[in-house]
């Protein structure tokens, strides 16, 4: 398995403040086909350091959804939330590195089995970096007290990442504001992915929309986040580019405030 400390490493050391910032901007491919995807991703390339690919164009276009990463030579965040028993979860990890994509998804909530068998397939990899997913951003405290799971977000989070971490997997997906305590809990040397980055949310910029755990990009770097992934707001502006581009920035000054 790929070395945590050398991706976090990776993300923060060499070239510009800028190149440090763009490594942390992840771009999710959330298009209905390849030929849209591919036109997206090629808009938005000298932004951004890695490209997700999700469910909706996985399903739909396979494997060379994630040739697009490939060919503008990014990394690829292969987003399938594996949540099954531990040899199916197993299986495709090994697909899924088989495949070259370089972080990967799986259900924490999945129990301590799955997590095992799923972390033992990675390790056999070259550079495969499993990442756990803890509560959803569309979640709240109500909607996990509807399920039965008893104390708040925050809490429930903390318990699923060091579930995780038990089994062998030192990457989690958390909102940014759950990304303090993690840190706190889990020390430095973890990989911590942030879903729900709205800029101008704090200042009512920004919707939600389906994600009710939220904040900035300059907020989630503050509070230790490695990687963040923004969806919308890059996608549905009206120059793709320029708004990468500013969270970029934003990173950037959000890093380094005096540069």
């Amino acid at each position: 398995m790929a070395n945590i400390g050398s991706v976090r490493q990776r993300t923060s050391l060499g070239g510009s403040s800028l190149d440090e910032a763009r490594r942390r901007l992840v771009f999710p491919l959330d298009y209905a086909s390849l030929d849209e995807a591919r036109a997206a991703a090629a808009r938005v390339a000298p932004s951004i350091g890695v490209l997700k690919v999700g469910l909706e164009l996985f399903v739909r276009e396979g494997p060379a959804a994630i040739e697009i990463g490939r060919e503008l030579g990014l990394d690829v965040f292969l987003d399938l939330k594996l949540h099954d028993i531990p040899q199916t979860v197993g299986r495709a990890v090994a697909s899924a590195a088989a495949l070259g994509v370089r972080y990967l998804t799986v259900h924490a909530g999945g129990g301590a089995e799955m997590l095992k068998r799923a972390a033992q397939e990675a390790a056999r990899s070259q550079g495969l970096i499993l990442l756990a997913v803890t509560v959803l951003t569309s979640l709240d405290d109500g909607d996990l007290a509807a399920q039965g799971v008893q104390g708040s977000a925050s809490e429930h989070v903390l318990r699923l990442a060091r579930l995780a971490r038990s089994a062998g997997i030192h990457g989690f997906v958390a909102s940014p504001h759950e990304v303090p305590a993690l840190r706190q809990a889990l020390g430095q040397g973890e990989l911590l992915v942030t879903p729900g980055i709205r800029p101008g949310a704090d200042e009512g910029g920004a919707r939600g929309d389906d994600q009710k755990r939220i904040a900035t990009p300059s907020a989630a770097i503050s509070a230790g986040a490695d990687l963040l992934v923004v969806g919308r707001p890059i996608r549905d502006a009206a120059d793709p580019l320029a708004a990468a581009r500013a969270i970029v920035q934003e990173i950037a000054h959000t890093l380094h405030p005096a540069s």
